[in-house]
């Protein structure tokens, strides 16, 4: 699609690529989504029933906190539990890195430089390489320290790279690689700058976000901004959407920035218009419902859903699934942008979701049998 219409086309940065347990981050592998969790970590029971939530949601990656010793003796129930690989949030206990790495963590969240001597980081990446951890390093603009807040003044792009830059070196003395590196901010403008920055510094996968972003509405947009930005300039291998929200809503919006701009096509891609008068059926309160009565769809389909028949029809042409509404609550429903038939505005939501799970099975049974082709060819070769 991207040789025919090649304005859609974004070039990727590239990096080395590292696992996170069984994720691989980086390289050509696909841009990956992550959230973490807000229940105690110790909670083992109430962090296992978030995760289930966020896994529903199509996380990649899932990060905890790791505070204190009561959370990293809980770690090792919710790394059995969990689908996805967890991440371990540390910030000053070294210790607690330790522990993290013991219990199963795929990957320490750390900035080498709070974690004290040079013999602290020593223990914490043998720790690392012994439990095939990676490493995040994670920079961020309220938290640099104070040398360099006494250098340049002020939270700055080059202040960001530089503390990003002297954590990797940390790192690197001791002969570890396997890292990726974050440089949030709350300020779009800051932090975007700081990854352009440090995109053209360092070859190690990037994680991606907009920190302390914001509410759902808000939130949503300043990261769209942020993340989106960097995105389509190839910038970046796995996200995180900083939300005062529930981690699945952040989910959600991360796939959200990530379907707009074509990198991944999990679940239903809904198209719809703002309503007008014009409308044959109540547009608002039909993509709420259908929003949530189809995220259970995980396979990559398009729907739209148009109130009238001004762009309805120029719409349903370019989706899988496509409703336009018409007069006397009579609506054309299109399926692979050819007219097929009509549905009554009774009968009408119930009947797309049944026309989604019926396209969405078929996509399943291709993918399938495209899958076994492809295994055959591989024993055959």
């Amino acid at each position: 699609m991207n040789a025919i219409r090649p304005w859609r086309t974004i070039e990727r940065r590239k990096c080395r690529q590292i696992m996170v347990g069984s994720v691989p981050v980086g390289g050509d592998a696909p841009i990956t989504v992550q959230t973490m969790t807000n229940t105690p970590t110790s909670d083992a029971k109430a962090t296992i029933n978030q995760i289930r939530r966020c896994e529903d949601a199509g996380v990649d990656i899932i990060r905890v906190s790791c505070p204190d010793e009561a959370s990293t003796a809980a770690l090792p129930e919710i790394v059995r539990a969990a689908q996805v690989p967890i991440v371990a949030d540390i910030h000053f206990h070294y210790k607690r890195a330790l522990e993290a790495a013991d219990a199963g963590a795929a990957c320490l969240r750390i900035n080498p430089g709070n974690i004290g001597s040079s013999d602290r980081v020593a223990e914490v990446v043998r720790a690392a390489k012994a439990n095939g951890c990676a490493i995040r390093i994670g920079v961020n603009a309220g938290s640099l320290e104070k040398d360099l807040l006494e250098k340049y003044g002020e939270p700055c792009p080059e202040a960001l790279v530089e503390s990003a830059l002297d954590h990797i070196k940390l790192l690197q003395d001791h002969d570890f690689h396997e890292y990726k590196v974050a440089v949030k901010a709350s300020d779009v403008f800051l932090a975007v700058a700081a990854y352009q920055g440090l995109a053209d510094a360092v070859d190690c996968p990037l994680h991606l976000g907009i920190t302390e972003a914001g509410g759902l509405i808000g939130g949503t947009v300043k990261s769209s901004i942020g993340i989106g930005n960097l995105l389509w300039a190839g910038i970046g291998d796995t996200i995180r959407v900083s939300l005062s929200a529930e981690p699945e809503q952040e989910v959600r919006v991360g796939f959200e920035i990530l379907k707009s701009l074509g990198l991944r096509t999990r679940g239903v891609r809904v198209v719809s218009c703002p309503s007008c008068a014009r409308q044959g059926f109540d547009v608002i309160r039909t993509v709420q419902a259908l929003e949530d009565r189809l995220q259970h769809i995980k396979v990559p389909l398009s729907l739209s859903v148009l109130g009238c028949v001004v762009n309805g029809p120029g719409e349903a042409r370019e989706t899988d699934i496509g409703i336009t509404g018409g007069g006397a609550g009579k609506h054309m429903v299109y399926l692979s942008g050819v007219t097929d038939h009509h549905v009554q505005s009774a009968d009408m939501l119930d009947h797309i979701v049944s026309l989604v799970e019926k396209k969405a099975a078929e996509i399943e049974d291709e993918m399938s049998d495209a899958g076994e082709a492809d295994s055959v060819v591989e024993a055959a070769e």
